[in-house]
């Protein structure tokens, strides 16, 4: 199996699992496609630590294929153009969507300031 074919099946295995998962629940929905640098950053800056953190357990994360379409159970407000974008659901809708990855001094503000805006979303006083 070549990697972009083992990569697709992964995809598509999650988007199995997640459809069972979104029903009155917030989550992430980061759209990739194999061979997007932008996502294999992601993936080695924030997604070793994104289950971990307090939004990512508020929100968990759902892989999508840009060539796949949408998960079972999931609907995006307008079509994803580009890789990586991150769409945050409620029920299955979208509420808001991040395009593009910069870095992740950017990611974590801005989807914390998202969660806080579009959800019922606190952050924890220290």
């Amino acid at each position: 199996m070549t990697f972009n074919a083992l990569c697709r099946a992964l995809v598509l295995g999650s988007a199995v699992w997640a459809s069972a998962a979104v029903a009155d629940e917030i989550n992430l929905v980061m759209v990739e496609q194999p061979g997007c640098a932008y996502c294999a950053a992601w993936d080695d800056q924030i997604a070793p630590a994104y289950g971990k953190t307090e939004e990512g357990r508020f929100a968990p994360l759902i892989r999508a294929d840009l060539h796949v379409g949408p998960p079972d159970g999931i609907e995006y407000a307008r079509r994803v153009n580009f890789t990586p974008t991150f769409i945050l659901t409620s029920d299955g809708k979208e509420i808001a969507r991040m395009e593009g990855y910069v870095g992740e001094d950017f990611f974590w503000p801005v989807f914390a300031q998202l969660l806080e805006q579009k959800t019922d979303y606190q952050p924890a006083l220290n």
